[in-house]
């Protein structure tokens, strides 16, 4: 009996030990923040951990980060290019097509000036999806590619089914698209761009404590403000790009 209550007390004299030893080294560890958990508490160094998040807000949908749906598509030179090939580039995401007379070409230009503003990055890139398939085939997204400058290996322009196409812009994205014969061009679609982080959130700058989810891409730097009196969002866009390639 006298020996296990020695060992209990040869036990304790061992936790005390190392109790005034450690724990004052794991708690100036966690103080200095070298040390950091995870959300399954695993500990990680501090070299691993993830860069400091910016000031964009992750729009929620149902209160959950909204992500990019996933999608594969043809592009200009006849690649099968899903959201797989995005992972871990920003990029801008959006709809349009090729024989749009009013605000694609407007839209497609301040892409270009976003695209040369960023050609020294490899991890960005753009996403334009043809809301007219049925005309816009991979041969005819590459002739619009050249005529608009498009030099970005990360600028897909893609076609394929136009019902997975409509279905990705008004349930995936909420960016409105529909055919209607009654309006120049035959089709509608949403003049706004998104933009989409390196981990396939959707991400936008907040404003008035709100997020403004989508960024306006009619509307150029050099324009200011449109007939309306609607303020441009390109150089806001371009900013927040930096953000999202620094995290």
């Amino acid at each position: 009996m006298k020996k296990t209550n020695y060992s209990y007390i040869g036990i304790a004299l061992v936790i005390l030990v190392f109790g005034i030893y450690f724990i004052p080294k794991i708690i100036d560890r966690i103080v200095n923040d070298d040390v950091v958990r995870n959300e399954g508490g695993t500990k990680i160094t501090k070299d691993d951990a993830p860069k400091k998040l910016s000031d964009l807000a992750f729009i929620e949908i149902n209160d959950a980060p909204k992500k990019v749906p996933a999608f594969s598509f043809t592009n200009q030179d006849g690649k099968t290019i899903t959201d797989k090939d995005y992972e871990g580039k920003v990029y801008v995401i959006e709809f349009f097509f090729t024989t749009c007379p009013t605000i694609c070409p407007r839209m497609n230009a301040n892409l270009i000036q976003i695209q040369n503003a960023f050609k020294e990055f490899e991890n960005f890139g753009v996403a334009s999806f043809t809301i007219n398939p049925e005309n816009d085939t991979p041969e005819v997204l590459k002739t619009y590619a050249n005529k608009y400058g498009v030099t970005n290996p990360n600028w897909n322009l893609m076609t394929g089914n136009q019902t997975e196409i409509y279905k990705l812009a008004n349930e995936g994205f909420n960016l409105y698209t529909a055919k209607n014969g009654t309006v120049e061009g035959g089709f509608e679609h949403s003049g706004n761009f998104a933009l989409i982080d390196k981990n396939g959130y959707l991400r936008s700058r907040v404003v008035n404590g709100n997020p403004i989810i989508f960024y306006n891409g009619m509307i150029s730097e050099t324009e200011k403000t449109d007939e309306q009196g609607m303020t441009e969002e390109i150089s806001a866009l371009k900013e927040d790009i930096k953000k999202l390639l620094n995290e």
